[in-house]
């Protein structure tokens, strides 16, 4: 917004899960092994933690860096947006193959895989000789991210195989992913101001190695599983979703024929992908995940928070930039009262869904996210001041770092069998999927009326406020 060391016996464990399955990483070990202790567990999720913190890092410090990057490699606008989009493109595309592989080959060897490919690629994009080679370059970062996501989710389900430490242990891991959001700009634009836009990823070196040191215990080491992964199916939903996301980028941006050619594409690579599901014995969609009404609300309840929260970060700094005239840094600070929640709150959230389960958080969250488009769709019409601003940043800040841990802990705990990675891809795909979509469909609203005070801003805005206040109905009704 995914066996091993820890369980003592192939048992199942006691899962209050509302399909009554048993994620992949508390049963699929056969042998009795030792369990970790409660202080290599602890080192383990913080090294897991770190690195989703570096990859989602990377999402956001990109762009305060494009005008030193700008004056160093020069280079067209359409070669700077797609070095920021170029990541998450390929980010987006590979999630699902990534889960696939992750349950297949062991999460822990994902991960580390990725980690250090992560800083390799980092290393190589702070000597990017040109902006084409940077371009490639994040592409490579982006195969690297889908690589740690999904295998992140699963590491965690596998280290706290009871519901109660889990839910806590996804709290640490969602609140230093919020940390990632909320601090992303602020230091990008001091690494930039002070050593140029190379040291954005010159940082990533060091974040990757601790990264490996903090995972290289026994602890994180899950077993492989036995379901074969079906390449023409993983092929075709890569392909699938990679030129879906550059199509809506495009639209957003105003390119109609390489919009509507990536559109096409994308439709042919998904036709082949559901005629090559109906043949597989060992689908991309495992239907098992599908048939849990529990799973599906909590993925697309996901879709809906990355599509308000990714589309309020691109459309609110038009907003205090052109309305309010905040310079880039007032504008950062402007957007404490929404992203501080993000690091915080999460750990609170883990508090209640341990006690009471992920409904109530989740119900909390997209109702509060509903709230704050709202009231940012009055202050635009309204023409408010920023005060008015903050108490919308406040209510969307809490909603999202009350609903995504819920979300989070909803989905790896309904995973069937053997299918931890496979679902904690799922949730990030059709996030990313949302991301996108907001992206795409709020700026286009934006783009049609000009002005950041027009009528048509507050649409954009009212967008993601019907569709949170959609998703808690069907959360409300299906429980």
């Amino acid at each position: 917004m995914p066996a091993v060391d820890s369980p003592p016996s192939p048992s199942p464990s006691p899962l209050p899960s509302p399909t009554s399955s048993t994620p992949a990483s508390a049963s699929t070990s056969t042998s009795t092994r030792s369990v970790p202790t409660s202080r290599a567990r602890t080192i383990a999720l913080l090294g897991v933690s770190l690195g989703y913190f570096m990859v989602l890092l990377d999402l956001t410090v990109l762009s305060v860096a494009e005008p030193d990057l700008a004056d160093s490699l020069g280079g067209s606008v359409a070669g700077l947006q797609w070095a920021v989009s170029g990541y998450t493109v390929v980010f987006g595309a590979l999630l699902l193959t990534a889960g696939a592989v992750a349950d297949r080959f062991g999460a822990h060897r994902a991960f580390r895989a990725g980690i250090l490919l992560f800083g390799l690629g980092s290393l190589l994009s702070a000597g990017a000789p040109d902006l084409w080679t940077l371009v490639a370059l994040r592409g490579l970062l982006g195969v690297a991210a889908a690589a740690c996501v999904p295998a992140s989710m699963a590491i965690v389900t596998t280290l706290y195989p009871v519901p109660a430490e889990r839910a806590r242990a996804v709290a640490v891991w969602a609140a230093l992913s919020g940390a990632a959001l909320a601090v992303g700009p602020i230091a990008g634009g001091l690494l930039v101001d002070a050593f140029g836009w190379r040291a954005i990823f010159l940082i990533n070196v060091p974040l990757a190695a601790v990264t490996l040191a903090l995972t290289a215990g026994r602890a994180v080491r899950c077993a492989r599983g036995t379901r074969p992964i079906d390449w023409t199916s993983q092929l075709a939903a890569c392909v699938a979703l990679g030129l879906a996301t550059d199509a809506l980028i495009a639209a957003g941006s105003g390119g109609g024929p390489h919009a509507a050619g990536s559109g096409a594409g994308a439709l042919l690579a998904g036709l082949l992908f559901v005629a090559s599901e109906r043949r597989s014995a060992h689908p991309v969609l495992t239907p098992a995940i599908l048939r849990s009404r529990a799973t599906v609300s909590a993925l697309l309840a996901g879709a809906a928070v990355n599509f308000a929260m990714t589309g309020l970060l691109f459309v609110l700094p038009l907003l205090f930039r052109q309305s309010l005239h905040m310079s880039p840094l007032q504008t950062g600070v402007a957007f404490l009262p929404m992203t501080v929640p993000f690091a915080v709150n999460p750990l609170l959230t883990g508090r209640i869904v341990a006690r009471s389960g992920p409904r109530t958080p989740m119900l909390a969250g997209l109702g509060l996210l509903a709230s704050g488009c709202l009231v940012f769709a009055v202050a635009v019409l309204t023409g408010s001041a920023y005060p008015v601003l903050a108490i919308g940043l406040v209510c969307t800040g809490f909603g999202v770092s009350f609903a995504l841990p819920a979300l989070v802990t909803t989905v790896v705990t309904t995973a069937p069998e053997g299918t931890a990675g496979a679902a904690g891809g799922l949730l990030n795909a059709v996030r990313q999927i949302g991301a996108t979509l907001g992206v795409a469909g709020m700026g286009a609203f934006v783009t049609v009326g000009g002005a950041t005070d027009s009528p048509d801003l507050a649409w954009a805005l009212l967008l993601p406020a019907v569709l949170c206040a959609v998703m808690a109905v069907a959360v409300g009704r299906r429980g």
